[in-house]
């Protein structure tokens, strides 16, 4: 059992039941990881640029494309950054491992984009769902975060109302610059 698991890892960390750390390790590897932080302001910053242009299905299949073109340029750079210490083969299918993070963090959003479009017909409103989506995400990552810290509640929650706003302010930031 981890240090974590068993409440060792520093001072009131609380302890998790192996149900916890199931679920704990699932999101980790799919939503916690810089990779896919990344990917999820990325795609919704792109989400938002393409709302500008074009209608609902436009929008859709244009963010979803971008998103895995970015994929596929992490994949590379991990790849390149990568084949100096190891075989070519190997590098690339770790590259693909490491890089799947930023096609995980789409998902919520995509879904989320996907059912509202049988309802919305704008790409303004079809963007703001992206946006609270990842809001959302961001909000549960950070919610995450602060819990695994043993903080208490009240921080936990503003440490995660912080976390949305500032992913939120980055996307906002990439906005100003197109």
């Amino acid at each position: 059992m981890s240090d974590v698991q068993a409440g060792t890892a520093g001072d009131d960390v609380p302890e998790t039941t192996p149900r916890q750390a199931a679920w704990h390790r699932w999101f980790d590897l799919r939503f916690r990881t810089p990779v896919a932080v990344y990917g999820l302001i990325v795609y919704t910053s792109l989400i938002n640029i393409a709302a500008e242009h074009g209608s609902v299905s436009d929008l859709l299949i244009t963010s979803v494309a971008s998103l895995i073109v970015f994929y596929l340029a992490h994949v590379f750079a991990h790849t390149l950054s990568d084949h100096g210490t190891h075989r070519l083969g190997p590098a690339t299918a770790s590259a693909f491992r490491h890089s799947l993070g930023m096609l995980y963090s789409g998902v919520p959003t995509t879904l989320a984009m996907v059912m509202a479009s049988f309802t919305v017909h704008d790409t303004d409103e079809l963007s703001d769902i992206a946006t609270n989506t990842t809001f959302v995400m961001l909000f549960l990552l950070g919610l995450s975060a602060y819990t695994r810290t043993g903080a208490p509640v009240w921080l936990r929650l503003l440490g995660a109302i912080g976390t949305a706003m500032l992913g939120l302010l980055v996307v906002i930031l990439e906005l100003l610059l197109h």
